[in-house]
């Protein structure tokens, strides 16, 4: 369960060199939306003393961004060689908003597989999509073997893997192993050398932006339906929008955007957060109110700001273009 704040020491002959889970790149088509919780008490803190996590947390979620992506499939794959010793495929894709804690109790993870490795480690593999996983018990897998495809299945409200490493049975933390008890970035990554820039640690994180012809909710950019409402010059309407993850509190956000020649179109600054924010969706835009929108290129800008500094940025655009 939870990762002990007592150091757990492995020689260097013994320590596992861990492969990327998921078939995508971090950072760009996949996100980590939660650290292992390093936190004995009630409250929350990731390996680099922040708070990337939620209370108890036992691994990694490596979330990708919408409903269409997931639809086409992306693959989970074995982090290092070794033997399925668990494994589950027939748990339906409904996140447990839906189908309720009663109904996956004693199988929050879903679909997925459990792997066994020398030494004694293990790594786990959740939420997989149903009828994906393509092992059973007894194989061998070697790095890199496509296990099944990323899914909604077990304890989840979002499409992510959540990926547990596991040394003598007990829980850890594959950026921070050995890690001593309120360390800030302590002990030593697990992940092979050739993935450190991607698993660099990212205190906030922009997951989707873009432009489109109607103000989008969350539901419609996490089921990829706001890709059907593309910006044109007849649009009813031109909003720009920022989905981020890993907001603190006291954060302050702007989203602003021009048209051609710099003209303001629309701008939204809204107040410091009162408190963290798992995920969150800023929009900025008007309704059309002449004929077409004027030719050219629209610009937004987007920005998170801390004590007046600036955390956070991204600069983005799109051109109305005839139907």
């Amino acid at each position: 369960m939870l990762l002990l704040s007592a150091t757990i020491g492995a020689g260097a002959d013994e320590t596992i060199s861990l492969a990327l889970p998921i078939k995508c790149q971090v950072g760009v088509a996949c996100f980590i939306q939660n650290y292992v919780d390093h936190d004995v008490s009630g409250k929350v803190r990731d390996y680099s003393c922040g708070r990337r996590s939620y209370d108890g947390h036992d691994g990694t979620d490596i979330r990708i961004r919408n409903q269409e992506i997931q639809r086409q499939g992306v693959e989970v794959l074995a982090a290092a060689p070794g033997r399925v010793i668990g494994m589950r495929n027939d748990m339906e894709d409904v996140s447990i908003r839906t189908a309720g804690k009663a109904a996956i109790a004693g199988k929050e993870c879903g679909n997925g597989a459990l792997i066994k490795h020398d030494n004694d480690w293990a790594t786990q593999y959740c939420h997989l999509a149903k009828g994906s996983v393509r092992l059973k018990v007894g194989d061998t897998v070697t790095t890199g073997q496509p296990i099944g495809l990323v899914g909604l299945s077990g304890d989840t409200e979002f499409l992510h893997l959540h990926f547990t490493v596991r040394y003598h049975g007990k829980a850890v933390d594959p950026f921070a192993f050995g890690a001593t008890e309120k360390s800030c970035g302590g002990g030593r990554s697990l992940w092979a050398a050739s993935l450190a820039e991607q698993m660099q640690y990212r205190p906030r994180e922009i997951i989707d932006f873009g432009f489109a012809a109607l103000a989008p909710t969350m539901e419609q950019i996490e089921s990829g339906e706001v890709d059907r409402h593309p910006v044109t010059a007849g649009a009813d309407a031109l909003v720009a929008y920022v989905r981020t993850i890993g907001l603190q509190a006291g954060d302050r956000q702007s989203l602003a955007v021009q048209g051609p020649a710099g003209f303001p179109v629309a701008t939204n600054d809204l107040p410091a957060l009162d408190r963290d924010k798992a995920q969150f969706l800023v929009i900025a835009g008007k309704k059309r109110t002449e004929a077409a929108w004027p030719a050219g290129r629209y610009t937004a800008t987007y920005r998170v700001t801390r004590d007046g500094a600036e955390v956070l940025r991204k600069t983005f655009d799109v051109e109305a273009r005839p139907r």
